[in-house]
């Protein structure tokens, strides 16, 4: 027999099967979030004290990030749905605008609730019309989404000319409708005020991020954050989801098992639509936002196809994608070029960071490359005082490029996503 050291294993006997490798276990996804949750206020609150920018963890940048970041998550789920099911939806953007005219339409003809049903049945028909072009005639889905966009942005305008002029004497912009109320957590509201207002280093910054999360919250804010999980419920743990995401997996093997592809994909549109629709409806009816305007939506259903992107098309995810680029619009909005500024010392702080957990793992390019970013950004921050007005505006699609590049290595996106399918191939 030979000795074996701590750093060798012995070999089995001929015909002695190896016994298995024990399995690493993985952390939950709901725990890696929360982590990374902790991260980023950790980094935004380094880099707001050592810059002196209070707005990157103030109260007022959290509820406007809370705001516009509702568009962002619900066009993400949107596309979830949409792709879970093999249907790729650039469309998204167009069955968007849609939901804003129904939105304006119907609150003011019958109030927010009627409004946020309009926008809802608005974009599940661009999603319905989405799914004949590429289910039924097996139009290329890029193709019939960049059509829809289209569609949407032209059936809008000519809608707002012919209802909305009349009223409001603007073919460009709905007469005043009623929003949303809000609502909050008055004693406790009260509670994260008084700690953000001391200026303790760590505390002060949660206490705002979480005052902006609990204060001024409409109904539809706590509807699109209840449909994260309900849709992982209905897509992972439900026998409708499984067959639903078969057909983007696999939608021969679905067919051959009894599934109904063409319904499923049919389903799976019209809430891919009608969750886009929601989020124009977003734009339209809570408080702090404008009442319908001629592109209003401004890129931000590309922004959330990015959202699901980068969440890997997974609910959790997709969620963490809305709050990155609602962040960064919301700041902009709140704190100006130099928060936006700030932003970026913070980002060379977050690369640090990563540098040494790829050093760590010996993945010497990943760190290289994250030591050429960390610098680049570093210069740009030392060598500016603020920012050019005109670029500040466009903070969030700045992030959307940054983070798809870096994602990129790690997605894995349903196998049929895209792919033309007819029934009986199986045959």
């Amino acid at each position: 027999m030979t000795a074996t050291t701590e750093f060798s294993r012995p070999e089995p006997e001929s015909g002695t099967p190896r016994p298995a490798e024990p399995r690493r276990r993985r952390i939950p996804g709901w725990a890696r979030g929360v982590i990374w949750a902790v991260v980023a206020i950790v980094v935004m609150s380094t880099a707001s004290y050592s810059t002196g920018v209070a707005a990157l963890t103030s109260s007022n940048t959290a509820s406007t990030a809370l705001r516009l970041a509702l568009p962002i998550l619900l066009c993400a789920l949107g596309g979830l749905w949409a792709e879970r099911a093999g249907v790729v939806n650039i469309g998204l953007e167009g069955m968007m605008i849609l939901g804003t005219w129904g939105a304006a339409w119907g609150a003011y003809n019958g109030g927010v609730w009627a409004g946020l049903i309009a926008a809802i049945v608005f974009g599940a028909l661009g999603g319905l019309l989405h799914a004949v072009a590429t289910v039924t005639f097996n139009v290329n889905h890029i193709v019939s989404g960049v059509a829809i966009n289209l569609l949407g942005l032209g059936v809008a305008k000519y809608l707002a000319n012919l209802i909305f002029t009349p009223i409001s004497g603007n073919p460009r912009q709905s007469p005043p409708v009623p929003k949303f109320d809000t609502y909050s957590a008055s004693g406790l509201s009260d509670w994260l005020g008084s700690l953000e207002n001391e200026q303790r280093v760590g505390i002060s910054d949660v206490a705002g991020v979480l005052r902006g999360l609990v204060t001024g919250v409409a109904p539809l804010t706590m509807i699109a954050i209840l449909l994260v999980p309900i849709s992982y419920y209905v897509l992972w743990r439900t026998r409708f989801g499984l067959r639903l995401r078969s057909c983007g997996e696999n939608p021969v093997a679905a067919e051959s098992l009894g599934v109904n592809v063409y319904r499923h994909k049919y389903v799976a549109m019209l809430i891919s639509g009608g969750f886009a629709g929601m989020g124009g409806a977003s734009l339209v009816l809570l408080k702090g936002g404008a009442d319908y305007l001629e592109n209003q939506t401004n890129g931000r259903g590309y922004i959330g196809l990015a959202a699901m992107i980068f969440g890997n098309w997974r609910p959790g995810g997709l969620l963490g994608g809305a709050a990155l680029f609602g962040y960064a619009d919301g700041l902009q909005l709140a704190g100006g070029g130099q928060a936006v500024l700030a932003l970026l010392y913070g980002s060379v702080i977050l690369l640090a960071v990563i540098v040494v957990v790829q050093l760590f793992r010996r993945r010497w390019l990943a760190a290289g490359l994250g030591v050429v970013g960390a610098g680049i950004l570093y210069a740009i921050y030392w060598t500016n005082d603020t920012l050019p007005s005109d670029l500040i505006p466009y903070t969030a699609h700045f992030v959307t490029l940054i983070v798809l590049a870096v994602a990129s290595q790690r997605l894995r996106p349903p196998k049929a996503d895209g792919q033309p399918y007819r029934r009986g191939e199986g045959d």
